[in-house]
């Protein structure tokens, strides 16, 4: 994949669809070996790759700086939560899994339940959907969730005073991705990594034809 000539847009819906599920990379790798790049296209085309590529020890590095900065405002680490919860389920593969798990785990003690949490039939035309099937969290759409997660942080975050101490946080935590992103040379893993999932993707829509 020639990362130079991704924009930043077709990269926000990589990391949208992409399966989080993997572990994240080594951390021998993941601190192996830092260059600075040569040129803006090459410091541009580097850190779309490593985004994508360590985008799990990216996650986990900036849960992990804004753990520090909660150890001054535990109530902050609630609404945190929401606010993580709140920006997964914009991922499908993650609002997919969880709306399996949740569902799965209801049909144990009500199956009545569980099948009125099971999302709208869509209709077929001639063998096929006549729409795209929208993604729904227990049978009801997914941005319903997103709200309802997002505004209760929202009054945590400013009923507990401690979005300033987060803010900090948050830009370092930003700033040392930045970083690694911009020095972390791509090894030839990585690039054997987007050329898989590049391939994957193909695969898949040619299988929906």
């Amino acid at each position: 994949m020639d990362w130079g000539n991704v924009t930043t847009e077709d990269l926000i819906d990589a990391l949208r669809e992409v399966d989080w599920s993997s572990p994240p990379r080594p951390v021998s790798e993941f601190f192996s070996r830092f260059t600075v790049p040569r040129s803006h296209s090459k410091w541009s085309s580097r850190c779309k790759c490593n985004l994508y590529y360590y985008r799990t020890n990216y996650f986990i590095m900036m849960i992990f700086i804004l753990g520090l900065g909660f150890l001054r405002k535990p109530i902050a680490i609630v609404a945190a939560l929401l606010t993580g919860v709140s920006i997964a389920f914009l991922n499908d593969s993650f609002a997919v899994t969880f709306n399996e798990k949740v569902t799965r785990i209801v049909r144990r003690f009500s199956p009545h339940l569980a099948a009125k949490m099971r999302p709208p039939v869509t209709p077929v035309l001639r063998g096929r959907p006549s729409t795209k099937r929208g993604i729904h969290i227990c049978g009801r759409p997914r941005w319903v969730f997103v709200l309802i997660f997002a505004a209760a942080s929202c009054i945590i975050w400013f009923t507990s005073c401690s979005l300033l101490t987060v803010l900090w946080a948050l830009v370092i935590g930003l700033l040392a991705i930045l970083l690694h992103a911009s020095f972390r040379t791509p090894n030839l893993k990585a690039r054997l990594n987007t050329f898989r999932e590049e391939f994957r993707a193909v695969w898949r829509n040619y299988s929906e034809l």
